[in-house]
């Protein structure tokens, strides 16, 4: 039998979050200003603005801030499906190309001739057609290079640059 690891999920790096997250946060004060435009005397600037004009625009304060709180919502969770996933029949990673335009790659292992570790800023698969293809960078990088270690030698699948592991753990294929 071949081994099998444990699917390991590894989420994009901190950096890649702080756009989404400054998105929510402007998100959050959009509604804030129209909720407390609602909320102040007829007679105040706000009230008059966001109110009072509201009935000559193509879209509604209320509208606007609902648009731009889901949307908000949907750049964090787009943001969070990058990343690596190690699964049982190979590796997978999602990554944004320019204007949001998303990448899903999944490689088994077989397809898989080397992975290379010695890169300072990636992790890379030399692939069986010749080609690489360099996985997008993830929070926790010395994990991802542990696991990817771990499978390729109990695979027997040459690793470049790795740190050497002592035991290859058992894959829980076969627990109840």
């Amino acid at each position: 039998m071949t081994y099998r690891p444990t699917e390991t999920v590894f989420g994009p790096p901190w950096p890649a979050k702080i756009p989404s997250a400054l998105y929510v946060l402007i998100a959050v004060a959009v509604v804030l200003l129209v909720v407390v435009a609602e909320m102040s005397p007829s007679s105040s600037t706000l009230y008059i603005y966001v109110v009072e004009k509201d009935v000559h625009r193509i879209i509604g304060a209320r509208t606007l801030a609902g648009i731009v709180c889901l949307s908000s919502l949907a750049a964090v969770f787009r943001t969070g499906m990058r990343g690596v996933r190690v699964r049982g029949d190979g590796v997978e990673f999602r990554d944004v190309l320019s204007f949001g335009w998303p990448r899903v790659r999944r490689y088994r292992w077989a397809q898989i001739d080397c992975v290379v570790l010695d890169q300072p800023n990636s992790i890379a698969l030399d692939l069986w057609d010749g080609s690489r293809s360099f996985l997008p960078a993830v929070g926790d990088r010395s994990g991802l290079e542990q696991v990817l270690e771990t499978v390729a030698t109990a695979r027997a699948i040459p690793v470049r640059g790795g740190k050497g592991i002592d035991e290859i753990p058992e894959s829980g294929e076969f627990d109840d």
